[in-house]
């Protein structure tokens, strides 16, 4: 779901719209106007407007420029102009995307998630975890060994990620089955003490002769810099 502002001054088409985008559970507010539409961005700070550029104040090109002045929130045009000379300066002016009326919700819908899904890719910030040659992104959910790609089940992933996270803690049992499986009281040491042979088998080591996982008796375990 989305936080979506709606700037669009045709009441049929900001109503039809805006039911649309609600049903299809993205979070919807509106203005028939730029300057309202401008106050209404800055002040709730969507996660995405969707413009239309003929409205009775001002120039949505213009809105645009000034949007763009204070803000960095993608935006998708919606205008009936489609000609190149048309859009280019629109995409110039900073609109992520546009879409030509008519148009459907489940449209728009698509656009947005895409927009959005490209804003996340550039404005998300790395958050992998590298231990030695061990590397964990939690993004994409892939690990690697010493460049290779790791087979692990979600779980397993789960697992060595938070391990990751603690990188020369010992972390209990208990912790584990609390952060890792949710489990608040109890639960089975049985399941952790399974789940890391199997981390191990795939790491390359073993109990005895631990490379990354050191079992430290009688508290718990922790994941290591080899070197």
């Amino acid at each position: 779901m989305a936080e979506i502002l709606l700037i669009e001054d045709d009441v049929t088409i900001r109503t039809a719209l805006t039911r649309g985008l609600r049903e299809l559970g993205h979070a919807v507010s509106s203005s028939p106007t730029a300057l309202d539409g401008l106050r209404l961005a800055l002040r709730d700070r969507p996660d995405l407007v969707v413009l239309d550029l003929g409205l009775p104040d001002l120039d949505g090109v213009e809105l645009l420029r000034m949007l763009r002045a204070v803000s960095q929130v993608p935006v998708i045009v919606a205008t009936a102009r489609d000609g190149d000379d048309e859009m280019v300066p629109v995409l110039d002016a900073g609109a992520d995307d546009y879409v030509v009326k008519p148009f459907s919700a489940v449209q728009l819908d698509a656009r947005v998630r895409a927009v959005l899904r490209r804003a996340g890719d550039e404005r998300s910030p790395d958050t992998s975890v590298t231990v030695a040659g061990l590397r964990l992104d939690p993004r994409t959910r892939e690990a690697t060994l010493d460049g290779t790609p790791l087979e692990l089940t979600p779980r397993e992933f789960d697992l060595l990620h938070f391990l990751a996270t603690r990188a020369g803690e010992v972390v209990t049992k208990r912790e584990l089955l609390s952060e890792v499986w949710q489990v608040a009281y109890g639960g089975a040491d049985k399941t952790v003490d399974v789940h890391l042979s199997w981390l191990r088998r795939k790491l390359g080591e073993t109990a005895q002769e631990p490379r990354y996982l050191v079992t430290v008796r009688g508290v718990g375990v922790k994941l290591v810099d080899p070197a």
